[in-house]
Order: C-alpha cells, then sequence, then structure tokens
C-alpha cells in the first residue's frame, strides 16, 4: 500500500471511529501544503470530559486495531484537548469551550477543509 493512500485510509478511520462515539462538528483540514508538520488535521468536539475521554480511547483501538500507533497522545488526563499525533494526521479532541477558544480552524484557514470522507 503507498503512503498517501495508507495515510488517507487512516484520516477516514479515525473519522469513522469518531462519528460511532457522537463526537460533534468533525472537521478535516488538508495541510499538506502548508506544513511539514502533519498532511491532515481532524477537529472533533465533545460534550463533556468522559465523552472526549471516549472519543480518544475509539480512535486509538480503533487505530491499534488497523496496525497504527501513535507517535504522542497529550491531555488525556485533563480531557478538554486532546492531541493524538499519527505524525502525517493530528487528531484534536476538544470540550466545546475549548475548541472556540482555540479555533483551530481559523489558524489553518489556508488549508483545504475535506467536505465529505469521499473526497479522500
Amino acid at each position: 500500500m503507498n503512503e498517501e493512500k495508507d495515510i488517507k485510509e487512516l484520516v477516514k478511520l479515525a473519522y469513522n471511529a469518531l462519528d460511532e462515539k457522537k463526537a460533534s462538528d468533525i472537521s478535516i483540514i488538508d495541510i499538506s501544503k502548508l506544513s511539514v508538520v502533519a498532511d491532515y488535521f481532524i477537529v472533533a468536539s465533545a460534550d463533556n470530559i468522559r465523552q472526549t475521554a471516549a472519543l480518544c480511547d475509539n480512535v486509538e483501538d480503533t487505530l491499534g486495531r488497523a496496525g497504527y500507533e501513535p507517535k504522542q497522545i497529550e491531555g488525556r488526563s485533563s480531557a478538554n484537548w486532546i492531541l493524538m499525533d499519527y505524525r502525517d494526521v493530528i487528531i484534536h479532541i476538544f470540550d466545546k469551550e475549548n475548541r472556540l477558544f482555540y479555533d483551530i480552524e481559523r489558524i489553518w484557514k489556508d488549508g483545504r477543509k475535506i467536505v465529505s470522507i469521499d473526497e479522500l
């Protein structure tokens, strides 16, 4: 499997894992032409700290079963912003207040917003 297809598969699996646990306002941003940090950001909101942690657990379990291991996961203890670093894909899971405060989508507004995972 080539690397680009592999990255897109990871994005789809992560998106579906977030959707499965009822994450709200899931956003995928292609930043591949803007940064060497990653190719994609996935941003999602949770209603409360327990849901934030459950979303993180489900993404980690789903991706782990598919053979993807995170480079790093930060923020799990406070669970108001969890950052899951899968090298070329970075997943941000926020509670609603912190998502509004940090406004990742505004910061990366020059990235290409993926409207549907079918676009990948």
